[in-house]
């Protein structure tokens, strides 16, 4: 399977990659998150699953990991980020192995910019996978989808037959790693519970219980549309609270926050901030 992954501008590359994934009889996604366990998973879906890891993989995995897996390394303005980064062989080292299948460069925004093959060093195989065009329309436009968004998405449309198990998908901050404010994590989340509750993809956790459905079932005569009604009232009046609080903070810490973007103005730019201006002039002329 490794030889020849679709490259970009490849006709059929989307079939290509439908073909790679639907290989496998189970695909687990592995997010980098604190919620992954790692020995848990590869106990649980045995030898014959493809495990999917995501960019920087010393998040998750402690080890070299030795099963059937595969990369998907993101693009950005700049390129890949753990290329230009310089950081593909510490991420390679932990999933480099003789069942190790290569490296997916994904993208989910027309302004990314995939990587050449030689850029990752050449000692391993490397197909782009382009799901820009597959967001129009449907995900937030002013955000991007996460790259373990966007592959689940790829899959339970293009790979029926598989089993598509989702690990470590919480989109919750932990204390060492942040969630970055250009996805929309909310929207994720609904789209994850509803293909979840329509049995079309599973996650490797305890699911969440259908608090919502448990109301309704307790009272039959009060609809469902009534119960996601009343719970979207609740949550509005609730998140209107939670601003309130987020404003006092804000105001309570605009000295403190005043200086920190004093500091990072005079450090010198990174690459993909610099791409990133310079996008926005040519756009602007």
């Amino acid at each position: 399977m490794r030889d020849g992954l679709p490259q970009e501008g490849e006709a059929g590359a989307a079939e290509r990659w439908a073909e790679v994934f639907g290989a496998y009889e189970t695909v687990v996604l592995v997010a980098n998150s604190d919620a992954v366990r790692i020995a848990d998973l590869r106990l649980r879906y045995g030898e014959g699953a493809l495990f999917v890891f995501f960019n920087k993989v010393y998040k998750v995995l402690d080890a070299p990991f030795d099963g059937e897996c595969l990369l998907v390394a993101r693009s950005s303005r700049a390129g890949v980020n753990i290329v230009y980064r310089r950081e593909v062989e510490d991420v390679l080292r932990l999933v480099r192995n003789p069942r190790f299948q290569g490296i997916c460069n994904l993208r989910a925004g027309h302004h990314e910019r995939f990587s050449a093959p030689a850029e990752f060093g050449g000692s391993v195989p490397v197909g782009h996978l382009d799901m820009a065009g597959g967001m129009e329309g449907f995900y937030p436009s002013d955000q991007v989808a996460t790259s373990g968004f966007a592959l689940a998405l790829f899959l339970v449309e293009r790979c029926p037959a598989s089993r598509i198990v989702l690990a470590g998908f919480t989109a919750r901050r932990s204390k060492r790693w942040k969630l970055f404010t250009d996805h929309d994590w909310t929207f994720e989340q609904i789209v994850q519970r509803l293909l979840l509750r329509a049995g079309r993809i599973e996650t490797a956790g305890v699911a969440s219980d259908d608090l919502f459905g448990t109301v309704a079932r307790r009272f039959p005569d009060v609809s469902r549309a009534d119960v996601a009604l009343v719970s979207a009232e609740v949550l509005a009046e609730r998140l209107d609270g939670a601003n309130a609080a987020i404003d006092d903070l804000l105001r309570a810490t605009r000295p403190q926050r005043r200086l920190g973007d004093w500091l990072r103005s005079i450090k010198p730019k990174t690459r993909k901030a610099r791409i990133a201006e310079q996008d926005a002039a040519k756009g602007g002329g």
